[in-house]
């Protein structure tokens, strides 16, 4: 009898803590340094928008430089700790010392120390994120990895949430008119909070992980996923692809870069968008939370579409919501005056961040794993580390190119969602292109096929 593959649910919920606290920091970071640097540059230089471009690109630099490095290196990593937690403990230990020095060095009106302790963030993030991600594939069947990202996804994403909330605090809201003084004075607490809720989250997978007994429990389990493979060919122990993979991996890899740009560019100018063209610094928060919950949900609810349409399709759907979602929040900002505020527009645009969520969702459970579906169970760090190379180089570019934009073009800040939108537009058109296996299209027919008569059985009873 074949043996059916089965998700260790408990030890994909144990490592997804790991991504709860990345991805509570970099929404942490995302929200608040950008105000920041607007409030210590805007007295001081005309064109800050592009500077602000530049510095919030930094993090992407890093990554590029790091990231493979090091996720290759853990590839090749054997401790009795395992080769990926020696990397996310002792990182997650240098990030929550240097993290809070970002708002104190704010307080202290240090422009170069808020320079320095972003910059020390970025190297030690980028340094342990490889490693935590590629975590999953190491004791996750290939074609299980979508379900299993969906959960990873879903449990960091409550750490995205966890900071956005932060929005809705009256206390913690600034206007379009907030003085340096204003910032200084409520950008502190939010990352005191968050630093401690790191800890817990750092305590917590130091006593909860034995990555080795982990990787022992699901070995078999990896083996039998290697035969499901998606691929078009046999991935080989030397990792050659072959001429209709390697196509498909390129083709995925920019389309990766491609949508990374134009959700990057909402994360970075995002705040100051609805600070400055909306009036109201709250309602970013606010958006992030409704997209963060839609995505939340959808991990929940769309894990396994996947496996009834495949993850091209699953992803297009996606990469549509978001063309609709971006597209109609661009029109918005030229037809509508915001001057007193978004008032009962509110709801619209929590509706549009919804939409936005959950086309962000079916993307992501399935990007991460098309691009780990061509490694071998030796080189999950090296393959997650060209998923993140894509990423990271669109986001280090982005930050840039619309900062440009938004200082010569002669529109500002408005011209955001229409560079956002256009960009999601290529990223679709460069997904079409994908190939899908044929083994695997007619598996997922006949699931389909088997799905409709097991629901005419159950009609009938």
């Amino acid at each position: 009898m074949e043996k059916t593959l089965k998700l260790n649910l408990k030890n994909t919920i144990k490592i997804s803590f790991a991504f709860f606290a990345i991805l509570m920091l970099w929404q942490a970071y995302n929200t608040y340094c950008p105000i920041i640097l607007e409030a210590m540059l805007k007295e001081k230089v005309e064109h800050y928008n592009y500077i602000i471009g530049c510095i919030m690109a930094l993090d992407n630099v890093a990554a590029i430089i790091i990231m493979p490095i090091v996720g290759i290196f853990s590839d090749k990593t054997k401790t009795k700790y395992g080769k990926r937690m020696p990397y996310i403990i002792i990182g997650m230990m240098l990030t929550v010392i240097v993290f809070p020095f970002i708002a104190i060095m704010c307080k202290l009106n240090s422009f170069v120390g808020v320079m320095i302790f972003m910059i020390l963030f970025l190297i030690i993030m980028q340094a342990y994120r490889s490693p935590a991600v590629a975590f999953m594939p190491d004791i996750t069947p290939k074609p299980l990895r979508s379900k299993a990202n969906g959960i990873i996804n879903l449990v960091g994403y409550l750490g995205g949430v966890f900071v956005t909330l932060l929005g809705f605090i009256p206390s913690l809201s600034l206007k379009k008119d907030s003085s340096l003084a204003d910032v200084q004075g409520k950008v502190l607490w939010p990352f005191i909070i968050c630093s401690v809720v790191f800890i817990a989250v750092l305590i917590y997978l130091l006593f909860a992980i034995n990555e080795n007994k982990m990787v022992e429990q699901t070995k078999d389990d990896v083996a039998k996923g290697e035969e499901l493979s998606e691929s078009l060919e046999e991935i080989k122990e030397d990792n050659k692809l072959s001429k209709a993979d390697k196509k498909n991996f390129i083709l995925i890899l920019f389309a990766i870069f491609f949508w990374f740009m134009a959700f990057n560019s909402f994360e970075t100018f995002g705040s100051l968008f609805t600070k400055n063209i909306l009036n109201d610094s709250g309602l970013y928060g606010q958006m992030a939370t409704f997209l963060s919950i839609a995505s939340i949900l959808s991990f929940i609810a769309f894990s396994s579409l996947s496996s009834k349409i495949g993850r091209k399709w699953t992803i297009v759907i996606g990469l549509g919501l978001l063309i609709v979602s971006l597209s109609s929040i661009a029109i918005c900002s030229f037809a509508i005056d915001f001057s007193s505020g978004v008032g009962s527009l509110k709801i619209l645009f929590y509706v549009l961040a919804s939409i936005m969520g959950v086309g962000w969702a079916l993307v992501n459970i399935n990007s991460f794993p098309m691009v780990v579906e061509f490694a071998n169970k030796d080189n999950v760090g090296k393959f997650t580390s060209f998923y993140y190379f894509a990423s990271m180089v669109a986001q280090s570019i982005t930050p840039l190119l619309v900062g440009l934009f938004m200082d010569f073009l002669g529109i500002g800040q408005k011209i955001l969602f229409i560079y956002a939108s256009a960009l999601m537009i290529i990223a679709l058109i460069v997904f079409l292109f994908i190939k899908e296996k044929k083994e695997v299209k007619e598996r997922l027919r006949k699931q389909r096929k088997k799905s409709v008569l097991e629901s005419l059985a159950d009609s009938d009873n």
